[in-house]
């Protein structure tokens, strides 16, 4: 069974739709809401690069949720000021209990 202390981080999850911009506008891509949820984030390694306008840096991370099928790659996880891209939903197909999100996130640059 899956304990609810493991779920510590209030997160966001997005998708690509149309919004509205600050201005009331129509946005036809726009980052929307999917869901809001609770998860559990470790990150697993990073690696630092040259970019434009200086470096930047990359990590990838999973992060558990409670078991759903509505999430796909393309989505992403917004943590407070934090975007982690959803590279691949992993599923618990046995126990239907979590779904890890494989994912990567990368700060910095120009």
């Amino acid at each position: 069974m899956l304990r609810a202390g493991t779920l510590n981080r209030r997160v966001e999850i997005q998708k690509r739709g149309p919004g509205v911009d600050g201005w009331g506008q129509p946005m036809p891509d726009a980052w929307i809401e999917h869901a809001k949820v609770w998860a559990g984030i470790r990150v697993s390694n990073g690696k630092e690069f040259a970019a434009a306008g200086g470096t930047a840096s990359q990590a990838t991370a999973s992060i558990r949720i409670r078991y759903r099928t509505d999430i796909t790659a393309g989505m992403r996880v917004l943590h407070k000021t934090t975007v982690y891209e959803i590279l691949m939903p992993l599923p618990d197909e046995i126990g239907l209990e979590y779904v890890d999100l494989a994912c990567t996130t990368t700060m910095g640059g120009g």
